[in-house]
C-alpha cells in the first residue's frame, strides 16, 4: 500500500498470542534454576590428602635415597686413636703414651653383668630394638622443644655412630647422617659388634673413653675385674660423665647414687639382676682421681727403651706402634725399680749442687739391672727425668767403657786356651810384665805402649792382682796374646752388639775406648754371672692389641762362652770386690763378682758387677746440659775425681742390698779352669787406693804393695 493512502504498518493486524490458563495443581510445577554448590572444602581435602600423599612420597623417596647415598663413613680420627698402656711386670700400670687414653677391648673381656649395666642405663631394648626409634627421636625433640630437658632420643646404635664415625656438634645435618648410618649399620652388622665399638668409644670422664680405660681410671683395675655394682657406677657415668664423679664432685653425690640406683633397679627390672643381689649390691666409691700416668720421671726411659726393643726385634714397625692401641707388659719389676731410683737419689741427685762445685752440672746416671737366669730388665735408671732430660743414660752409646771391658779379654783368652808368647797358658796366676808403657809383643800393627795411671810401674805381676789393679800394660799384651779378633768376638758372644762404636780389633781393644751402652754391659755382665749362657737381654713379657697377642722373641738360652770361661773370670772379679778396686761394694752384704771402669779424661766412671741372682751396671757420665759436649767429672760431688769403686760401686750396693733384701745370701757356684781351683787371697788394698783411674788399671798411688800376691815364681819375659 502508498504511504498516501493514509494507513501505517501499525495498522496492520498482529498475530494472536497464546491465550493465558490457570496452573494444574495437581502436575508438578516447572523447576527453579538449580543453586550454585559450596565446593571448596571438598577442594581443600582433596588437595592436603594430595599434598599429604605427595609428602609421604617424597618422604619416603627422601628416606629411600638417604639410605642408598649416605655411606658408612670411615671412623673419625678421635675414635680410633688409642694410647699405647705399658705395664711393669706385675700388671700395675706403669706409662701410657699418647692424649687419648683409650684401651680397646673384645666384647668377651667385658663382664656380662657389666654389659647389661650399660644396657640398663642407656638402651635397654637394645637386643630387641631397631637401630633408630623414630618414636624416641619425636618424644626427646618434643620435651626439648617444651624446656623439659635437652634429651637426644638415641639408641645405643645411634649413640655408637655419634661417637665412631661423625662428632658431637648439634646439627641437623650430623643428625640427619647419624639417623641413615644407624639404619645401615644395624643391619650390616651383629648387635655384639655395635656394643663392642660403643663400650670402646664411650667417654666416662677423667680422660677415660672406653671402658676399660674408665675401669683403670675409676677403680685402678682393668675390665674383667669390675663386679656388678662397679659396672653400673660406670655405667651410670654416660649420662653425665663429670657431673656423677663422685670424688672430684662430692657434692653430686646423692644424684650420682640416685642414678646408680636406677640402673640396678633397671637390671632387676630386665630380669638381669636377682632381687636379692641388688639388696645386697653398695654403692662402690671410686679412688680418687689421678694425674695420668705420663712420661715424667723415670717412665719415659722406660717406654722409650721399650718402643726401640719393640722396633729393633721385629715385633712391631715403628708407625704401627705409633697408631697406638698396644699393650705392652714390661720385665720392669715394681719394687727393683723404686730401688734402683732411691740409691741413685741417696748417692748422686741429693749430693748434686752446682753453686758448690760448677762441675755438678755435668753428672749424669745411668743403670740397668738383669736377672741373669732369664735375661729380663729388672729395672733401669735413664736420667734426672724425662721431661727434662730426654736421652736415655742406660741406652745410649757414646761414652767409653773403660777398664770395665777388661774382664771380656781373660774371659776370651779362658775361652780360647790362649797361651802367653812364651806358650804359658793364661791363667789368674800367669806373671805378666806390668811396667809402664812396655810395647806390646807380638803386633804386626802400629807400636802400641798403653801408659798406667800416674805412670805407674808394677814390674812382675800375676792376671789376678793385674784385674784388681786394672794394669793396662798386663790386658793390652794379653789382648795380643789371645788375638784382638777374637777378644772383639766373645765380646760380642758375652751380650755386645757387633755395631758398637770403637769396638776394633787392635790392642787397645782392652782398655774400652768402645762405647757400648749400661744396657749392653749389664747384658754381657749377666752372661757371665749365668756361667756363659744367654747374651741378650728383653724388656718385653707381652704384647697385645684389641685382644690378640703379638708373640716376642723367644728367650735366647745358648752358651755364649763356655762354663769354665766364664766362672774363672767371676772368680777374678770376685777378688776386685774383696781387695780390689771395687772393695764398696761389700756393701751390698753378699757374694759379688765386678769391675771398676773410667772413661779417658774422667769423662765417665762405671762399676759392673754380680751377684748369682742380680747384675748392674752402674755409670756417672759428664754432659754439658747445654752444649752436649762430654765434660770431666773432676770435682764432682766433692771429689777430686769419680771413679768406679766410689759413687758408682756405692749406688751398685745400695741397691743391690735393697733389690735383694728377703733373700737368703747365695754363694756363686763355679767350675774353674784346670790350674785356677785355689787362687791365693789377695792382700787387702791399702786404705785410700780403691781408686779406679783410666789407662793404668785404674790402680791409684800406693797399689804397689799388691804387686805380688803370688808365691814367689820365675816370670815370663817379655810379655
Amino acid at each position: 500500500m502508498s504511504p498516501s493512502s493514509g494507513t501505517s504498518d501499525s495498522d496492520a493486524p498482529r498475530p494472536a498470542r497464546a491465550s493465558w490458563e490457570p496452573r494444574d495443581p495437581t502436575l508438578p510445577g516447572p523447576k527453579p534454576p538449580p543453586t550454585p554448590k559450596r565446593r571448596r572444602p571438598r577442594r581443600v581435602l582433596r588437595t592436603l590428602l594430595g599434598l599429604l600423599l605427595l609428602g609421604t612420597l617424597l618422604l619416603a623417596g627422601a628416606l629411600v635415597a638417604g639410605y642408598l647415598l649416605v655411606e658408612i663413613p670411615p671412623a673419625n680420627a678421635s675414635a680410633v686413636a688409642q694410647s699405647n698402656v705399658y705395664l711393669y711386670r706385675d700388671g700395675s700400670p706403669l706409662a701410657r703414651d699418647g692424649e687419648v687414653n683409650r684401651e680397646n677391648v673384645p666384647l668377651d673381656r667385658v663382664p656380662l653383668t657389666v654389659r647389661q649395666a650399660v644396657l640398663a642405663a642407656e638402651d635397654r631394648d637394645f637386643h630387641t630394638s631397631r637401630a633408630v626409634d623414630p618414636k624416641a627421636m619425636l618424644r626427646a625433640a618434643w620435651n626439648t622443644v617444651t624446656g623439659k630437658g635437652r634429651q637426644s632420643g638415641s639408641t645405643i646404635t645411634q649413640q655408637y655412630v655419634k661417637n665412631y664415625y661423625l662428632g658431637q656438634e648439634q646439627t641437623l645435618t650430623r643428625k640427619a647422617k647419624e639417623f641413615f648410618i644407624a639404619i645401615r649399620l644395624g643391619r650390616e652388622k651383629s648387635k655384639e659388634e655395635i656394643l663392642q665399638g660403643y663400650l670402646n668409644t664411650s667417654y666416662f670422664g677423667r680422660n677415660a673413653y672406653g671402658l676399660q680405660a674408665a675401669a683403670r681410671a675409676y677403680y685402678g683395675k682393668d675390665v674383667d675385674g669390675l663386679d656388678t655394682a662397679e659396672g653400673a657406677y660406670l655405667a651410670s657415668l654416660l649420662k653425665a660423665p663429670s657431673a656423677y664423679d663422685v670424688t672430684t664432685h662430692p657434692e653430686n653425690r646423692a644424684k650420682a647414687v640416685a642414678r646408680w640406683n636406677y640402673v640396678l633397679d633397671g637390671m632387676v627390672t630386665e630380669g638381669w639382676l636377682t632381687p636379692a643381689d641388688r639388696a645386697a649390691a653398695r654403692f662402690p666409691a671410686p679412688q680418687t682421681a689421678r694425674s695420668a700416668t705420663g712420661l715424667s720421671g723415670q717412665r719415659g726411659y722406660l717406654v722409650q727403651a721399650v718402643e726401640e726393643y719393640l722396633t729393633s726385634h721385629g715385633i712391631v714397625d715403628e708407625k704401627t706402634l705409633a697408631g697406638g692401641g698396644f699393650r705392652i707388659t714390661t720385665t720392669i719389676e715394681p719394687a727393683t725399680q723404686e730401688a734402683l731410683v732411691q740409691a741413685v737419689e741417696e748417692r748422686v741427685t741429693s749430693r748434686l749442687d752446682p753453686a758448690r762445685s760448677p762441675a755438678d752440672r755435668y753428672v749424669r746416671v745411668g743403670a740397668a739391672a738383669i736377672d741373669p737366669a732369664t735375661g729380663k730388665v729388672l729395672a733401669m735408671y735413664g736420667g734426672v727425668d724425662y721431661t727434662q732430660q730426654y736421652v736415655n743414660n742406660a741406652t745410649r752409646r757414646d761414652y767409653q767403657v773403660g777398664s770395665t771391658f777388661k774382664p771380656f779379654v781373660f774371659t776370651a783368652a779362658v775361652q780360647s786356651g790362649a797361651q802367653t808368647q812364651y806358650g804359658e797358658p793364661i791363667t789368674p796366676y800367669t806373671v805378666y810384665d806390668g811396667d809402664n808403657r812396655r810395647p806390646v809383643e807380638g803386633w804386626n800393627g802400629a807400636p802400641y805402649d798403653p801408659a798406667n795411671e800416674d805412670d805407674e810401674s808394677y814390674g812382675e805381676i800375676a792376671v789376678g792382682a793385674a784385674t784388681d789393679l786394672s794394669v793396662n800394660a798386663v790386658y793390652a799384651q794379653m789382648a795380643v796374646d789371645v788375638g784382638p779378633g777374637h777378644v772383639r768376638r766373645t765380646a760380642i758372644a758375652l751380650g755386645l752388639p757387633g755395631t758398637t762404636p770403637d769396638l776394633t780389633a787392635s790392642p787397645s781393644i782392652a782398655l774400652g775406648p768402645a762405647t757400648a751402652s749400661v744396657l749392653d754391659m749389664a747384658t754381657a755382665y749377666g752372661t757371665l754371672a749365668a756361667h756363659g749362657r744367654h747374651g741378650t737381654y728383653t724388656l718385653v713379657a707381652r704384647v697385645s692389641k684389641d685382644g690378640r697377642e703379638l708373640a716376642p722373641p723367644a728367650p735366647v738360652t745358648r752358651q755364649a762362652v763356655s762354663r769354665e770361661a766364664a766362672d774363672t773370670t767371676t772368680s777374678i772379679l770376685r777378688s776386685v770386690v774383696e781387695a780390689g778396686t771395687g772393695t764398696a761394694a761389700q756393701a751390698a752384704g753378699r757374694p759379688a763378682a765386678g769391675k771398676t771402669g773410667t772413661a779417658e779424661d774422667d769423662k765417665a766412671a762405671w762399676f759392673a758387677g754380680y751377684t748369682p741372682e742380680l747384675a748392674t751396671v752402674v755409670a756417672l757420665m759428664g754432659q754439658d746440659p747445654e752444649s752436649g759436649r762430654q765434660e770431666p767429672l773432676y770435682g764432682a760431688l766433692g771429689l777430686p775425681r769419680i771413679n768406679g769403686g766410689g759413687p758408682p760401686a756405692e749406688i751398685w750396693a745400695d741397691f743391690t742390698r735393697q733389690a735383694l733384701a728377703g733373700t737368703a745370701p747365695r754363694d756363686f757356684e763355679l767350675q774353674l779352669m784346670p790350674g785356677a781351683e785355689e787362687m791365693p787371697e789377695v792382700p787387702p788394698t791399702p786404705e785410700g787406693s780403691q781408686d779406679d783411674w783410666y789407662e793404668t788399671g785404674e790402680a791409684g798411688p800406693g797399689a804397689a804393695v799388691s804387686r805380688s800376691p803370688l808365691p814367689p815364681r820365675t816370670p815370663v819375659r817379655g810379655q
